[in-house]
């Protein structure tokens, strides 16, 4: 933490976290004063915005203001301070009805604020979790969003979800027990709430806490929630949220948590995350895609797989360096250390760089990672640098020598990018490597190569990276001079005597690079990252004066042209004028004046062409200029007299250099900025410079010598502005007066002139002063701009260039624009001048950004993020204070709008609006900036850009008009004025913008019109966001202001606001809340009477009803008059205006809703039963009256009042909450809302929805298509009906009813959607009607739906099963009882064929799936409905019922803390399965046909049995990967019947049964296992390997592949379970059928790749004593039992070989010795050797890169 030292101007407190660069800065002694001044003004500001209750614009822009000191200070306040801005901002985020859009401004400025965790600790501040629970749950969960009724920012999400991360460490230490005890009750595993649950859980709960809370933390939940993840199988939607609250947990409470007994478990799930493919390729079979592939996403889904592999390969290095960082290196803090005994060792690192370096070197060649491998090497470089850094030093010495393969160079330079600060570091493990510099730099050389660009950029990028951290000095004479040094040290001096070779030699190369760059050889898009790299290396490198002369010679020797090779060569130089400005300048500059001089002497001055030596020597001076001012005062004659000639040569080229020279060297001399970057302070020769590579530099001692402009510095450019700038300006006025006119060139060259005065002296001439423009916005709180010293005092005896310049540009444009309108190029010029006038004083906010991000990558690819501390380089460091200051110059927002500004905006709106596109195009891009930078213009300029649009002014053009609109629709990233959040202007706006459909410019045969405004309508649709009307300050922020009001260090500049200003702002907040209001209804009001005109264009009425949508708001009604507009329009001719209609009367109903009274209930009262204190989920005697009971279901009036209904069906199952609200028991007769107590709005759509007419119209437009083929069951209608069935009752019902029952009978797929949208809405909608309503409903609906399902058609079976779902969602199913009643009852009729059998079954198991638990007899009935028809003939009856029983053993789950079910049972099921298909079990082969020669009985249970397999296996395939828990001793009892059917390969020809089985083996291998279910698949498969069928015991070895790879780690903890595969494997390898043999050893050699069991020296004895099997050597028929021996010692041979690809281990030589005995072997022992020896070869290659010579030697030896 940086404290500041103790001078006059100290604050007076100890600062939070100061920035330290500013320290650094050459007026910091000012800084002080400027922060606490600032800080004070801040602090008073928003105290008195926050206490007059003045969101907006008062807190607003103080706000703002605070960001700013964030970012130019950094966090210089006292903690007292830091606590209270916290509290504040706070308080403002969780406002109630707080503006989307202020609300996450306000959360991002908290987050700044709470970034540095370590300066706050828990005693310093605590924040209550509650409000912003609330607030997270109003935006994320919100109700009413999808209705159209709030609109968020889209980036809201995240920015809370920050904040939330930022704010959780500071929750009270009773939080953790509070959010349990809230989000408990939402554990439902087969409920979407679960999501919601686990996902809050994940994001809210503390994790960091000190040692002795933790009982009040994460103990409250760890065993509770590992236990679940534990049990939960198939990757369920809320499971990645489990696992990130767990790897937050192990993170931030290293040592606490003992993970030991659940890390099998850790690594098994994360390697089955991974997705990988395994074993035989056509064996596995995703889990989630049963079918069949595309051979395109197949290609896609394995090139997905890399890269996420390749992320993990380049972020875990990174997260090991963050941990190492943390426990050695990071600054102590209150949060709780890594305990010592946890800490990861040297041993730990070198193990763990060791185990990922291998895949890393591997990564490095690919071609999707290299760049991953790069950023993973970095770390491990870090980590081990001894490890790491010398097998990339082989690869790349190897690619050096290597000229065919271009892309391994450019991958190992890349990755040696990244280690460079590794390899030269003093004082790491690895000090070798610093001897490796030289060597590498000389063979970079030939990389320079300007045929391969990519290559020569990469070597560029290399050899910037080692001169930048390693100074260029030869050092060979100092040992000599030295005693101390060790013997590394004088190597290193010795070989730095050949430095200046290779600076010679890489000037050469470049010297080649730029003669193969001419103009006429080069493309446009390469030269300017070539000159950029040229520059900054020749800069890094130019450090021996016989370079620069070397550079000299060739500069000055050859005449190059201008474009591109000129432009490399002069970047050259001016970075060899950096290094050494005197001597540079001592050459170049009498040089180039001399031969300058010389031709403009002997040439005409109004030569159009001028000779290429003037040109190339402008051009030369003009860049070696651009160094230290002071130099270039001795200078200044001969550079005054080149200027003043030569910007007044006609040739464009010629006083374009000119003027460049002029800008240059006015920078030179009026800029702050760094005189050198050299890597130690002081200079290289005051001590040993080798003991500086790669030195970081000391923040504290940085030593940075800044050129300050002098007296005579700032003298001369004011004497060059009064030679050059004045008389330029007074010819433009004198050519405005008609006195002296200029042609349109000449024009152009006074105006170049006049630019890059501007441009060099910018930082010298003051901003533009004036008036302010008054009443833009009121507000009691001072806006007044941050004013900040940037090292300049303005003086006023000095000519104000700046305003001359406006006032003489102003004259000139409007004097072009009467006279030349035409002359673009001069306006072009003209709009660069206004924009730099009005922004530029030193740097570009562009060039800003640029270098801001340039410097990041260049920080990122060099920092040392093991040690931290700012351990950057030193010119690094240099940089970024030069970034600080330049970030002070550019601090323009919320500057204030003065008179002079809004004259120019008007220039630029003119422009913008001009006849030519360019020129408006320039001039938007300039007018959107200003808008964005001066505070409230907009409010000004926006009513002159409406003007244009008036249908009122006849006289604006189209090109105005379309100008205009361009103006509205803003630039990327600038003021959308089209949508601004101000009431007064976006009231202004979007009526104009309908009513400029009326005006007479506006025509839409102009394309270009048309596509205009759709993309304002478009951008309004995307960034528009609820604008607030209610503002309220609560008591709680006025409170914590006055805090803030009292406090001291510094106190508030100013008094707080006196009880009478606080009295009036309570009042004008009421007014504004009022007006605001008004302001709301006037706008709606006005698109109204817009729509009401009966000239508006079709596209302009459309236009108006998307706005007019998009002003509904649940915080206030919408007027009648909408209302109304809005209702007709649901019968409007136009589809887009009707479904526009549609989601804005179902918000409009949304709106009307009256609130329903709810009551507190306890569970217990009602069950007689007590929940025990654990926690104790699932079906229980507790929550059994929830349950659906046919022998007590309401079918009175009586039973329906008394029974308490609980609607959401995830309540109950896990645990109850704190308070169980339900609705109140409806009452009949106030359901009917009274006329007379009815709004205008509901009047009015009561009024058109009792009109017959109306109906009519209304269910004819619903029911017709909309897009063939395309159409779906559509929310929004679904929601308009629950709206009006839900508000009204049953008041329509009698009206729409015959229309319906009309449709219901109509089989057309358009008229079935519709009776699904109207019928799921009414049954939703009925939620709260009395009995008597819901029983005459039910009477009606039930022949409905059974006269719709009679229709149902391919089309409509998915549109029933949504509306029968969607009626059943969130609704307790006793109410529901006549609509299940009604689909149990007998779906598998048969009478209308099997589809409508599938049909019936899928649209109940719609409506079924949403009640899960709580219908539990009904599962039953319907289980023991379907049992007997299991064997139905049709395939997709079978398909169906496999996916009903999935649902209908759902809850059959095995999950901690959870009663058994007392619905169906898988266990129960299968029992009574197995009895049946006992004909097939027994059966020695099954066969998908009867056969004809048995007898009848046996014919027909065989073919019943085979049916109903095939409906088990469809079952099987529909369960797995939906249920949560695997039933894997169910699945066993059916294993032996899938091994008999499966076949071994896939083929399309085989019947469906074949391939269902195999489909079913393939997922259940891919199951996750538990360690008691292990033994039991080992045995079942044990048992499978005995199998007569050969077929068998060849899918024994698929199986076993896939599933110890998919559970690996659980495997590895059970070494009994290791030696029971071990053993069942090598049983298989002596298998007496040749193609078992060939799996095991495939299987084998996977098993020993992936090191399941270790190839250890038994293991090779006894694969070695199997293939030293003696063969009887007499002719004839061989033994088969010592074939088959020595067969499968080769086999298991040739696997060790295999299961090492990229690698020769010790044992692998005596391998291939052994194997070359049996070349000559019979077959078929020679046939997989061949193929053995084939895969050697290949592999060979791979090892010739990895591995030292004399193995690799060694083994092509044996080969």
């Amino acid at each position: 933490m940086m404290t500041m030292d103790s001078t006059d101007s100290s604050p007076g407190f100890l600062p939070q976290k100061d920035i330290v660069y500013n320290g650094l800065l050459p007026y910091s002694d000012r800084l002080d004063r400027e922060a606490t001044e600032l800080l004070a003004t801040i602090k008073a500001n928003l105290c008195r915005a926050v206490l007059v209750r003045e969101l907006w614009p008062g807190t607003a822009f103080w706000s703002r203001n605070l960001f700013s000191f964030l970012k130019l200070y950094g966090r210089r306040f006292s903690k007292e301070d830091h606590v209270l801005f916290i509290k504040l901002l706070y308080e403002l985020v969780t406002l109630t009805n707080l503006e989307p859009h202020m609300m996450q401004s306000f959360a991002r400025l908290l987050i700044h604020l709470l970034k540095k965790k370590e300066l706050l600790s828990r005693d310093d501040l605590q924040l209550p979790w509650q409000p912003l629970y609330e607030l997270y749950d109003r935006v994320v969960f919100s109700k009413t969003e999808h209705l159209g009724l709030i609109w968020f920012p889209n980036s809201v999400e995240n920015i809370l979800k920050a904040l939330v991360k930022s704010c959780r460490l500071y929750f009270p230490s009773s939080s953790t027990e509070e959010m349990l005890t809230e989000w408990r009750p939402l554990l439902c595993v087969f409920d979407a709430v679960m999501l919601k649950a686990v996902s809050n859980m994940e994001l809210f709960l503390p994790t960091i806490m000190p040692p002795e809370e933790h009982h009040q933390g994460f103990q409250l939940w760890f065993d509770e929630l590992m236990s679940l993840w534990m049990a939960v199988q198939n990757q369920p939607s809320w499971e990645g949220h489990l696992v990130d609250l767990f790897a937050r947990l192990a993170n931030d409470n290293i040592g606490y948590v003992d993970w030991t007994p659940y890390i099998p478990t850790i690594f098994t799930r994360i390697l089955r995350s991974l997705n990988l493919p395994v074993g035989v390729s056509h064996m596995v079979t995703s889990r989630y895609l049963t079918n069949t592939y595309d051979i395109g996403h197949l290609v896609l889904w394995i090139t997905a797989l890399l890269s996420r592999l390749m992320r993990l390969l380049q972020r875990l290095p990174a997260s090991v360096v963050r941990r190492v960082h943390r426990e050695r290196h990071a600054p102590s803090s209150w949060i709780t250390p890594v305990p010592d005994q946890q800490r990861l060792t040297d041993a730990d690192l070198l193990d763990f760089s060791h185990s990922l370096s291998g895949a890393a070197l591997l990564a490095m060649f690919s071609k999707t990672g290299s760049m991953d491998a790069s950023y993973a090497l970095q770390n491990l470089a870090l980590l081990c640098p001894q490890l790491t850094i010398p097998p990339v030093l082989e690869k790349t010495y190897a690619a050096m020598e290597t000229l065919t393969e271009p892309h391994t160079l450019t991958a190992t330079l890349s990755c040696m990018i990244g280690m460079a600060r590794s390899l030269v570091s003093p004082g790491n493990h690895y000090p070798e490597g610093r001897a490796h510099v030289l060597p590498l730099l000389m063979g970079a050389l030939p990389g320079v190569d300007p045929n391969d660009f990519s290559k020569c950029m990469v070597t560029f990028q290399f050899i910037a990276t080692f001169t930048t951290l390693v100074p260029l000095v030869d050092c060979s004479s100092a040992p000599s001079q030295h005693n101390d040094l060790t013997e590394m040290e004088k190597d290193l001096c010795f070989a730095s005597g050949q430095f200046e070779d290779f600076v010679l030699q890489f000037l050469d190369r470049c010297f080649a690079l730029v003669d193969s760059s001419a103009l006429e050889q080069t493309r446009g898009e390469t030269e300017t990252e070539t000159q950029n790299q040229l520059e900054s290396l020749v800069e890094l490198g130019l450090s021996s004066t016989v370079a620069l002369h070397k550079l000299y010679q060739f500069a000055t020797t050859n005449t190059f042209e201008t474009c591109v090779s000129g432009r490399m060569v002069a970047d050259m130089c001016r970075a060899a004028a950096k290094c050494h400005p005197a001597e540079s300048l001592r050459l170049f500059v009498p040089h180039c004046c001399s031969v300058i001089l010389h031709i403009t002497d002997t040439e005409l001055l109004n030569e159009e062409d001028l000779d290429k030596e003037l040109l190339w020597n402008l051009q030369l001076l003009s860049e070696v200029t651009r160094v230290d001012g002071e130099q270039l005062l001795h200078y200044s004659g001969d550079l005054e007299r080149i200027v003043s000639v030569c910007v007044r040569l006609r040739c464009k080229r010629a006083y374009a250099l000119a003027c460049r020279l002029l800008e240059h060297t006015l920078r030179a001399l009026s800029l702050l900025y760094p005189t050198e970057y050299r890597s130690a302070p002081g200079g290289l020769h005051t001590q040993l410079p080798i003991r500086d590579w790669g030195r970081a530099g000391d923040v504290s001692a940085l030593g940075v010598t800044w050129h300050v402009p002098s007296r005579e510095e700032e003298n001369l450019v004011f004497h060059l502005l009064s030679r050059l700038l004045s008389p330029e300006l007074q010819r433009i006025k004198d050519h405005v007066s008609g006195d002296q006119p200029m042609s349109r060139e000449e024009l152009l060259q006074s105006l170049a002139i006049v630019q890059h005065c501007l441009l060099g002296a910018g930082s010298m001439l003051p901003p533009l002063d004036g008036p302010h423009v008054a009443d833009l916005v009121p507000s009691m709180v001072d806006l007044d701009e941050i004013k900040l010293y940037i090292g300049l005092v303005y003086g006023d005896s000095r000519e104000k260039y700046r305003q001359s310049i406006c006032q003489t540009m102003r004259l000139l444009l409007h004097h072009i624009l009467e006279n030349s309108e035409d002359d673009t190029k001069s306006l072009f010029a003209i709009i660069k001048i206004i924009g730099d006038l009005l922004f530029f004083r030193g740097t570009h906010k562009k060039e800003f950004d640029s270098r801001w991000k340039s410097f990041t990558l260049v920080k990122k690819s060099m920092e040392n993020r093991l040690h931290g501390k700012k351990q950057h380089i030193r010119a690094l460091l240099i940089d970024r204070v030069l970034l600080q200051h330049e970030m002070r110059t550019l601090v323009v927002e919320g500057s204030e709008y003065k008179v002079v500004h809004r004259e120019l905006l008007c220039d630029l709106l003119l422009l913008s609006t001009s006849t030519y596109s360019q020129v408006r195009s320039r001039a938007q891009t300039v007018l959107m900036t200003a808008l964005g930078t001066f505070n409230f213009s907009y409010r000004d300029q926006t009513p002159r850009i409406l003007k244009l649009l008036s249908p009122q002014n006849t006289s604006c053009s189209q090109q105005q008009f379309k100008g205009a609109l361009y103006c509205l629709l803003g630039g990327y990233g600038g003021v959308f004025l089209a949508s601004m959040r101000d009431w007064d202007s976006i009231g202004e706006v979007w009526p104009a913008l309908v009513r400029c459909g009326l005006s007479p410019s506006m025509t839409l045969e102009k394309p270009s019109v048309g596509r205009l405004l759709d993309v304002i309508m478009d951008k309004i649709h995307r960034l528009h966001d609820t604008v607030g009307i209610y503002f309220t300050v609560s008591e709680q922020c006025a409170e914590i202001a006055s805090q803030m009001a009292a406090s001291l260090n510094p106190a508030p500049s100013f008094a707080p606001p006196t009880p009478e200003e606080q009295k009036e702002g309570l009042q004008r907040q009421r007014i504004r809340n009022l007006v605001a209001a008004r302001k709301y209804e006037k706008l709606v009001n006005d698109l109204l009477d817009c729509l009401e005109d009966r000239e508006l264009p079709w596209k302009f009425e459309h236009m108006a009803t998307d706005l007019l949508a998009l002003q509904l708001r649940d915080d206030h009604a919408v007027p009648p008059d909408a209302v109304l507009y809005f209702t007709q329009g649901l019968t409007h001719d136009s589809l887009s205006i009707r479904t526009v209609a549609i989601s804005a009367v179902a918000g409009i109903l949304k709106q009307q809703k009256r609130p329903r009274k709810k009551v507190s209930v306890r569970p217990s009262d009602i069950s007689g039963v007590e929940d025990p204190a654990v926690v104790c989920a699932g079906d229980r005697e507790g929550n059994r009256w929830l349950q659906y009971d046919s022998k007590n279901l309401p079918v009175s009036q009586e039973q329906w009042d008394s029974t308490l209904y609980v609607e959401k069906t995830h309540w109950g199952y896990y645990c109850w909450p704190r308070e169980l609200m339900i609705y109140a028991a409806s009452q009949e007769p106030k359901d009917d809302l009274p006329e007379e107590e009815m709004t205008e709005g509901e009047k009015i759509i009561l009024e058109y929805f009792s009109d017959p007419e109306f109906v009519d119209q209304l269910v004819g437009f619903l029911s017709l298509e909309e897009r063939k083929g395309k159409d779906s069951f559509s929310p929004r209608r679904f929601c308009l009906f629950k709206g009006l069935f839900r508000n009204y009752g049953d008041v329509f019902l009698p009206l729409l009813w015959p229309r319906l029952e009309q449709l219901a009978a109509d089989s057309h797929e358009s008229s079935q959607r519709c009776v699904c949208e109207i019928t799921a809405g009414l049954i939703r909608g009925s939620k709260h009607w009395g009995f008597g309503k819901v029983e005459k409903l039910w009477q009606l609906l039930c022949p409905l739906i059974k006269m719709a399902l009679a229709n149902i058609t391919v089309e409509t079976f998915t549109d029933w099963g949504t509306c029968i779902a969607t009626a059943c969602e969130g609704r307790d199913p006793r109410k529901l009882h006549w609509l299940f009643e009604l689909l149990m009852d007998s779906p598998l009729s048969g009478e209308g064929g099997s589809f409508r059998d599938a049909s019936l079954l899928y649209v109940l198991q719609g409506g079924f799936a949403q009640q899960q638990w709580r219908v539990s007899e009904l599962l039953h009935r319907l289980l023991a409905y379907l049992e007997p028809k299991l064997t139905h003939v049709y395939k997709n009856v079978r398909e169906r019922i496999g996916s009903v029983l999935t649902y209908i053993f759902m809850m059959d789950v095995a999950l901690p803390h959870t009663r058994p079910t007392s619905s169906p049972r898988v266990a129960h099921f299968v029992l009574r399965l197995m009895a049946q298909l006992q004909p097939l079990t027994s059966a020695p082969e099954i066969h998908n046909h009867v056969h004809e020669d048995c007898n009848g009985q046996e014919t027909d249970e065989h073919t019943q049995a085979v049916k109903l397999l095939k409906t088990v296996l469809k079952w099987l395939m529909a369960s797995a990967g939906r249920t949560f828990t695997t039933p894997v001793q169910q699945q066993l009892q059916l294993l032996p019947l899938l091994f008999k059917i499966a076949p071994v390969e896939s083929d399309e020809s085989y019947d469906e049964m074949k391939q269902d089985a195999r489909t079913c083996l393939s997922l259940m291998s891919q199951g996750l296992l538990y360690p008691e279910h292990i033994s039991l698949v080992l045995a079942a498969l044990e048992e499978m390997a005995g199998n007569r069928s050969w077929h068998t015991r060849f899918l024994v070895l698929s199986y076993l592949q896939v599933m110890v790879f998919y559970n690996l780690f659980t495997l590895l903890a059970a070494p009994a379970q290791v030696l029971h595969v071990h053993t069942l494997l090598m049983q298989l390898l002596l298998d007496e059928q040749l193609e078992v043999r060939d799996m095991a050893g495939t299987t084998l050699s996977g098993l020993l790749q992936c090191q399941f069991f270790p190839l250890d020296l038994g293991l090779q004895t006894q694969l070695q004593t199997l293939s030293q099997t003696r063969l009887p050597k007499a002719r004839g028929e061989l033994a088969s039992t010592d074939l088959v021996r020595r067969h499968a010692g080769v086999l298991g041979l040739s696997a060790c070989i295999l299961s090492s690809p990229y690698d020769v281990p010790h044992w692998m030589p005596q391998i291939l010795m052994d194997l070359s005995d049996h070349l000559n072997d019979p077959q078929p022992i020679e046939v997989p050797h061949t193929h053995t020896h084939t895969h050697i070869q290949a592999c060979m290659r791979t090892r010739a890169e990895t591995r030292a010579r004399g193995h690799t030697m060694r083994c092509n030896t044996i080969q």
